[in-house]
Order: structure tokens, then sequence, then C-alpha cells
């Protein structure tokens, strides 16, 4: 029998590099016997036991399960606290969730020794699965030092499979941890030592790895091999989802065109990646000033394929037609939006009024900002002074005064700035008017009320 994986010299919690625990005192709803027993967990109580039986309180299956998900900062604690309910009220017959919990707990403190001795008394039990290896490989790929491929070439010993599902727990266990060099060592090893053969889930892992890691480089050699091992499958979209967005998402000068050229290679055998790599894309195309090559991606995902793209895509299209195509055309992705039930805000409105207005669509323009007005949504600072300086300039005075009370009724900015703006331009055409507003901004007590004054 080979040895099993041990790293009894590593120390527990106090040096992890991860989150804090979950606490019982962030759980206000926590019922209070629950609460209770996870005080006595947190307390350093010399003897765990006997505090529990002073506590005097019955516990279930539930229970346990419950206090040991806020009981990882005391292990020995949370251990005593197994034992105590498994010979005072439960008969021995813990839950396989309880069981793995306490796995779990043990091996994110990096307990790894009484971690594998429950992982023995589960297996004396029939209790082990997938899913407590699945959180052995977890504590252990995230603990420097210690070999969860070693864990994997080792399930037998545990009456495990060395299967392709266990491979790729594994396989995601080392790419959480950043081990991506680890996990494709992991492969061959467990080809040459069970024969245990990648799927198109390994591979969409490794991808899943190469991008969090930002490595192209290894992301074309992994989606190579990959290729080369079970070739092109349709349904594989999480791995060129992966591929594609590490790519494109690298900040070489050569990075869009290259992910393009990939993507033509996938369109060539009928496959394709998914709405992260679509989203990325796009804004890889808006920093390019790059409108052409954004449409047919836009037409292929979106009108082809069905895609329903977020607010954020929806705005990266508007900022590209708004600059470089024609600007009347946003308005359809703004009608299209509402249409797909993605709504926009205010953020989004604001883009789409500037860019009509920049782009001198004062009639497009007016509507939208009929529509803002309708929804409640107020252009912001800079739109406010554009907007009503525009719809001055052509005497589009009716929207001018529209977008002036506005102002004055939302208190939104410049206003005594815009109001001097509105008596100067109406004065000469609409005299009666201006000095209503002159009037007014007097009344009002905007110093700027005095240069209005002249008008009257």
């Amino acid at each position: 029998m080979s040895k099993r994986p041990s790293d009894s010299g590593a120390s527990p919690a106090a040096k992890r590099s991860r989150d804090p625990f979950p606490s019982y005192k962030d759980a206000p709803d926590l019922p209070p016997k629950i609460r209770l027993l996870c005080e006595i967990l947190a307390s350093s109580a010399p003897d765990v036991g006997a505090a529990l039986d002073d506590a005097d309180v019955r516990v279930t299956s539930t229970n346990v399960e419950q206090v040991l998900r806020f009981s990882y900062a005391h292990p020995r604690a949370a251990v005593a606290f197994f034992r105590w309910a498994g010979h005072r009220h439960l008969r021995h017959q813990h839950s396989p969730y309880s069981w793995n919990l306490v796995v779990d707990l043990l091996g994110k403190n990096r307990l790894f020794d009484p971690m594998w001795d429950t992982v023995s008394s589960m297996r004396s039990q029939r209790l082990l699965s997938l899913a407590t290896f699945a959180s052995v490989f977890s504590s252990m790929a995230a603990s420097p030092g210690s070999s969860p491929l070693r864990a994997f070439v080792d399930l037998p010993i545990y009456g495990m499979e060395r299967d392709t599902p266990a491979l790729n727990s594994l396989l995601s266990a080392l790419c959480r941890a950043s081990r991506l060099d680890d996990a494709r060592a992991a492969i061959p090893v467990a080809r040459a030592e069970a024969g245990t053969r990648p799927d198109a889930d390994s591979y969409a892992i490794l991808l899943e790895g190469c991008e969090a890691a930002g490595d192209p480089h290894v992301a074309r050699e992994v989606f190579d091999e990959m290729v080369r091992v079970i070739g092109f499958d349709p349904a594989n979209v999480p791995a060129y989802d992966s591929f594609l967005t590490t790519l494109i998402s690298s900040g070489s000068s050569t990075a869009l065109r290259e992910a393009m050229d990939y993507l033509a290679v996938l369109h060539r055998h009928r496959c394709s990646p998914g709405e992260k790599f679509f989203g990325a894309a796009l804004a890889a195309h808006l920093k390019a000033r790059e409108l052409r090559g954004a449409v047919v991606l836009w037409n292929d995902f979106v009108g082809r394929r069905g895609l329903i793209p977020d607010k954020e895509m929806y705005s990266t299209m508007i900022m590209l037609e708004g600059t470089l195509g024609h600007p009347e055309v946003i308005v359809e992705y703004l009608d299209d939006m509402t249409f797909n039930g993605v709504f926009p805000d205010a953020d989004t409105y604001n883009l789409v009024f500037q860019l009509l207005l920049k782009g001198r669509k004062l009639r497009e323009a007016s509507a939208i900002f009929s529509e803002m007005f309708k929804n409640e949504f107020w252009p912001n600072e800079a739109n406010c002074s554009l907007a009503l300086r525009m719809f001055l300039d052509t005497r589009d005075w009716d929207t001018g005064i529209k977008l002036w009370r506005c102002m004055v009724e939302n208190g939104l900015p410049p206003l005594e700035e815009s109001g001097n703006m509105l008596v100067s331009k109406l004065k000469d055409e609409r005299l009666p008017e201006a000095c209503t507003y002159a009037e007014d901004m007097i009344d009002r007590g905007w110093p700027g009320g005095l240069l209005a004054n002249r008008v009257g």
C-alpha cells in the first residue's frame, strides 16, 4: 500500500492566505440553539464535551450541519462537537454532508493528518464520494508544497475510481489555486498511472485556468492539444469562450486580429465561443475604433444566434456607432434594449443624448430628452450645457425652454450660467419670455439674475 498524502508539518489557519471563514456572528437570523452551540465552540472551552453537556440541548443531523458550516475557524472544537453529537444524540449516524464538512474544515485549516483519518473513517462506513475528494483536492491545492496529484493517484486506496470526473475535480482545484503548470502536468501522469483520459471538460478547465492567469502562450498550447486529442466539438463552448477571451484580453498589438482568426477557424468547424468572449471582443473593437468588425460580430452573435446582449454590450455598440458610424442608428439600439428587457438607465440615456448632440442629430436628441423626462432620468451637467446651447442656437425654443424648466425643477447644474444663456438667446426674438425668465432668476436670488435684469 502506498503512503497516503500528508502534510504533517503544515500550520493551521493562522497563516492562511484566504478570506475569513463564515462566522455565526454574520448570520443574524440564526436559530438561538445553533447560535448557542456556535458560541460554545468559539469560546475556547478546555472541555468542549462538558460545555456542550452543560448547555443541555438536543441536536439533529441538520443542526450538526448548520453548526459545522459556521465553525471553520475552530476546527478542533468542531471535530469535538461532531463526535459529541454522534455519541450523545445521533447514535453515530451522521449525514454524509456532515462528514464532508468535517473533511473540508480540517483541510481548509491544513490539518491534513486528521483530515485523512476522517476520510478513512468515511471509507469504513462507505460514505466516500467524489464530493469528499473535491474538498481534499481543493484544500491540498491551496497549500504550498502539498500534492493533490498524489491524492488522485492514491484514490484506489480509498475504494475510489481514478476516472475522468475525478481528474477534472483535481484539475479544477489546481487551477483555482493558480497552479496551472501542475494542472497541465497532471494529465500525462493520470494517463500513465491509471489510463485516465481527459475529456472536453478537462480542457475547458485548463483554458479557464489560462484565462485567470492571463497566459495566452499556454492557452494556445492547451488549445492545440485539445484539438489534437478530442477534436472540435460544438458543445464545448466554455473552452472556446475562455481561449478566445484569453487571446483578445492579452493586451498584445495583434490580439484582436489573432482572436478573430481563431474565431474564423472555429466557425469553419461549426463551433463558437460564448457571451464572455462576445463582450470582450466588442470592448476590443471599441478600443481599436473598429466599427465594421464589431457590426459583423453583433450580427453574428445577436442577429443569427439570438444572444441577448447586456447593458455594457449595448453601450459599447452605441459608442462605436455614435462616434464612428451614423449617430441616428444608436436610437435603434436603445429601442432594442427595451424590447429585450435590458432597460436603459440614466448613464445609457446620457450617453445616447450626448452622442446625438455631438452628431448634430437634434430632432432625435429632442425625442430622447422627452423620453428621459418621461422616465425621470435627467441629463448630466455637461449634457445640460451642451443641449441648451444647441437647441437655442438652432432656435428650437420649445425644446430649449422645456430643458431649462427641467433643470430648474430638478436642480440640474449649471443653473445660473444656463439661465443667462436662455435669456440672452431669447431676448432678440421672444423678448416677453426673456423678461419672464430674467425676473424668475432675480426672484431666486441668483447673482446671474443681475445680468439678466438688464434685459428688462
